[in-house]
């Protein structure tokens, strides 16, 4: 395992080196000029040249990658062109923020969306069968922007029984986080149900019954651990998403994470804040599909990493 994990790193490297790649250039093709955009509309040209010339936007462009590539391999990520702090401290002032809300998120979609999975899959065809997938019909099909509006209207502006957005307390997590978890909670309980459907038609978890072992074991022990592993790549590969698709989310609630910079840095055509926080969350998600492929031998002992 660990000659698995070392290869694997290494193969990071060429994933993060074509992200770099593809970022710079396709960040070079959004519209607007970010020396017109820091220095104002009512500077005049020679203002905005000298700000282009500090960005050293006024290079070739292969010359500018170049420049950018060879701090990141020293671990340097520039300077941010909107507030002039280094752009490694920006991340890491946000970055607590966005992994707190997405595991909690998991967190509440594991603990909701398994076992409505689990018990749709054991009364398949009935009245908690067909809540259950209305419900998750229901959160796949939601827009996030639209059900945090609501949740504000209700809980925040009606209610008054939580914060409308910002940190502080446990209270101003609640709401990001079950705006941002709805979808995730019906991907699973679908993957979940179908999954444990074709399980428990398999013939060993027939001769589990036969053998008068309660449904409960049958359930937790034989099908539910060899339904493991499809829904353990489903939470990974969500988790991963959460952590890179937050934005809306804390934009709507004002959170500040990792999403909300980038949006604001793309506002501000702050070309630097950008491809950090970006290659930050694509590094991520590569060590959460890590961790998942890892996970998969602590269920199923059989696997072997060859």
């Amino acid at each position: 395992m660990f000659q698995y994990v070392i290869k694997r790193l290494v193969f990071t490297i060429p994933v993060l080196i074509g992200i770099s790649l593809l970022l710079f250039f396709m960040l070079r093709m959004l519209p607007g000029d970010p020396a017109q955009v820091l220095a104002g509309q009512m500077a005049t040209p020679e203002e905005v040249e000298n700000i282009r010339r500090q960005l050293g936007l006024d290079r070739p462009i292969h010359v500018q990658y170049a420049v950018f590539f060879s701090r990141l391999v020293q671990f340097d990520l520039g300077r941010s062109a909107r507030t002039q702090n280094p752009v490694t401290r920006e991340i890491w002032a946000r970055l607590p923020n966005t992994v707190l809300l997405a595991v909690v998120a998991i967190t509440l979609a594991c603990l909701f969306g398994i076992p409505a999975g689990i018990v749709s899959a054991v009364r398949p065809y009935t009245w908690m069968d067909y809540l259950v997938t209305s419900a998750a019909l229901f959160g796949i099909s939601m827009p996030v922007f639209w059900l945090g509006l609501m949740l504000v209207v209700v809980f925040s502006i009606l209610l008054q029984w939580l914060p409308a957005g910002g940190t502080g307390s446990w209270k101003h997590v609640i709401l990001p986080s079950v705006t941002l978890a709805s979808f995730v909670i019906a991907f699973i309980a679908r993957m979940t149900r179908s999954t444990m459907m074709e399980v428990l038609s398999q013939d060993y978890t027939t001769t589990a019954r036969s053998k008068g072992l309660k449904e409960e074991v049958v359930i937790v022990k034989h099908a539910l651990k060899n339904a493991l592993i499809p829904i353990i790549t489903v939470v990974g590969l969500q988790f991963g998403l959460l952590l890179g698709g937050a934005v809306l989310t804390e934009t709507v609630f004002a959170w500040p994470g990792l999403g909300r910079l980038i949006v604001d840095s793309i506002l501000a055509r702050d070309y630097p804040m950008i491809q950090g926080a970006i290659l930050v969350f694509g590094l991520l998600y590569i060590f959460v599909n890590l961790v998942t492929d890892l996970l998969y031998a602590c269920v199923d002992p059989r696997i072997r990493y060859d």
